[in-house]
């Protein structure tokens, strides 16, 4: 019996290691994040507004944004919070979405603009022959996990 229990405790401690890193890691490794004022600096250029909301239906307590986003042709804007979580990615869609299923079906119609690095707050440079009135949606997708993070309908 004692060494079933002594593998089961490292197994245990072992995956709570395992998740506390999934977790931790890209917080720690985060480059700093835009000040408000940085962000608001990028907004003159931005055609359109919309709100990350945490109720979305994939949305749950380690996947979620809220704050005000902005879309403008030189920049995507994110005055708000984000989820900590690893590589996650910024796509325009030409559809609203809110659940991984949507998302997934929808993939080859969307157009990755870029990383999100930073969880307070974020500025992702639009590439200049990304043309965003061509979509509807931004999306914030975790692509190493296949996470649906958040969406906002902008148009």
């Amino acid at each position: 019996m004692k060494p079933f229990l002594l593998i089961a405790s490292h197994l245990l401690t072992l995956a709570v290691g395992f998740a506390a890193g999934v977790y931790w890691l890209p917080i720690l490794i985060a480059p700093a994040a835009p000040t408000l004022q940085e962000v608001q600096a990028s907004l003159p250029t931005a055609a359109w507004k919309a709100t990350f909301r945490r109720d979305l239906k994939d949305s749950d307590a380690l996947h979620w944004g809220e704050g005000v986003v902005s879309i403008g042709p030189q920049a995507i804007s994110l005055a708000g919070k984000l989820a900590p979580g690893p590589d996650y990615k910024l796509y325009l869609s030409p559809a609203f979405v809110e659940t991984e299923a949507d998302f997934q079906r929808l993939k080859p119609q969307m157009l990755r603009v870029g990383d999100v690095k930073t969880f307070n707050n974020f500025i992702v440079p639009v590439p200049q022959d990304v043309d965003p009135a061509r979509f509807n949606t931004v999306i914030v997708w975790c692509e190493t996990f296949g996470q649906f993070i958040t969406a906002a309908q902008y148009r």
